[in-house]
């Protein structure tokens, strides 16, 4: 049956379908603005049923902060039909495996689930959608959960800290200057009122996206959708109120002392957002510098000069301009400014000639594979749908960026190394050992 045909006998509307390597990948919508997507694969008798809300840490505002990645945890709770624990037994007697996440941009839950078991997973999703209980017990269990989760992640752990202290550090005005986890003075103090007026804003039909992906009848599931989903009231989302970062002019440098056994070095320098047309060739530029045994920082820094134990690099995937984020780790007697040292001069002959050719086919060779392996599964399917969509607005988005990487040359990679990698306009940050 056609995706329009499955649609008009589930009663829902079909708004067209994109390619996605040799694969369709269908969107519907009910009436309540509920956006669905949906690619049969029936290589295995497995579903993956994604939930995408576009609501992250860059929604909340200065004293909530935290309170999307609260949700990550409150959603597992109860729901005016299931006690706490519920959600979890029934998926695991049905073979299912579920998680979530949450970040700057979006949140997300998934079932990986038996096909048998898809109609439960919609009913529990939506359940849990419209029918959370957000009392003042289940609120203050789960914050203390949360507050724990922030101490082992964050406060005693060196890597944790030097991250948030980065993005602090480097973002003045734009929401990314805060943790996705939230301050800590914010989780001890939100209430259930808060918590009630962030889910009955964000958590609504309107501003979710369902990915389903696997072995399943199109106009079933649907209908079963249309069944579970289609009483529910649109929202009222509030349209954001972001402040663009302004231009950063000088160096930033936040030095401490920390339990490390040796030097420890975050660099940051601002890049460009995940749908930027720079954003492939700083990939690869990143991959070039940093991807491997083979690349030039890597080589350097750990086999050659054994000053550092690792060094890697990551262009940040945000709906606006993120970081390029480099971190090190010195080996017993070394230093960090050694290491920033020899990346420095190594960004400066970055500037001056363009990289090999085989350097940039390895580098895209090894970015290619990296997608395609997280292609695999019909999980991996249904997060990237989710993840370009959610961001990028294009659920086929995987497949543009991975030809966007295959069409970078030498020249781009200097370009963006020209551009971006201006060293008054980075934020570094380096934990030395604490004194015995």
């Amino acid at each position: 049956m056609k995706p329009h045909q499955a649609a008009e006998k589930a009663g829902v509307a079909f708004l067209g379908s994109v390619s996605l390597q040799g694969s369709e990948v269908s969107r519907f919508q009910l009436e309540n603005g509920l956006t669905i997507l949906m690619l049969v694969d029936k290589s295995a008798p497995v579903v993956a049923y994604f939930t995408w809300y576009g609501v992250g840490s860059r929604h909340e505002k200065h004293g909530k902060t935290g309170l999307a990645h609260l949700f990550e945890h409150l959603m597992f709770n109860e729901t005016e039909s299931l006690k706490a624990g519920q959600f979890d037994r029934k998926l695991e007697e049905a073979g299912a495996e579920t998680n979530a996440a949450t970040w700057f941009d979006w949140t997300y839950y998934y079932e990986a689930i038996p096909k048998a078991a898809l109609p439960l997973a919609i009913k529990l999703e939506a359940d849990r959608m419209a029918h959370l209980v957000l009392r003042a017990p289940q609120v203050a269990s789960e914050k203390e959960v949360v507050a724990n989760e922030r101490r082992y992640r964050v406060d005693d752990d060196v890597d944790g800290i030097m991250n948030e202290v980065l993005y602090k550090t480097a973002f003045q005005k734009h929401p990314y200057h805060w943790p996705t986890i939230g301050w800590m003075v914010d989780i001890e103090n939100f209430t259930p009122e808060d918590c009630q007026a962030f889910y009955r804003t964000y958590y609504a039909p309107n501003n979710a996206t369902v990915v389903v992906v696997g072995d399943f009848d199109t106009a079933r599931t649907l209908a079963k959708i249309k069944e579970e989903y289609g009483d529910f009231a649109r929202a009222d989302i509030p349209p954001e109120d972001t402040i663009p970062e302004p231009v950063q002019l000088e160096e930033r440098r936040i030095e401490m002392n920390k339990p490390t056994p040796t030097d420890k070095l975050m660099i940051g320098y601002h890049g460009p957002a995940l749908g930027d047309p720079e954003h492939a060739p700083l990939t690869v530029l990143g991959e070039v510098l940093f991807g491997g045994r083979a690349s030039r920082l890597h080589r350097l820094l750990v086999i050659e000069k054994e000053i550092a134990s690792e060094a890697r690099a990551w262009t940040s995937t945000f709906r606006d301009p993120g970081l390029f984020e480099i971190s090190a780790v010195a080996r017993e007697g070394h230093s960090a400014d050694e290491i920033l040292a020899i990346v420095d001069q190594t960004f400066e002959a970055m500037k001056s000639d363009v990289p090999t050719e085989q350097e940039v086919a390895r580098a895209k060779a090894r970015l290619e594979l990296g997608t395609l392996q997280a292609l695999d599964t019909a999980s991996g399917k249904a997060e990237q749908i989710g993840f370009f969509e959610t961001v990028c607005g294009d659920p086929a988005g995987v497949f543009r960026r991975l030809d966007a990487i295959r069409r970078v040359k030498p020249g781009d990679v200097r370009r963006v190394a020209r551009r971006f990698l201006d060293a008054k306009a980075r934020t570094i940050v380096i934990a030395h050992p604490e004194a015995t």
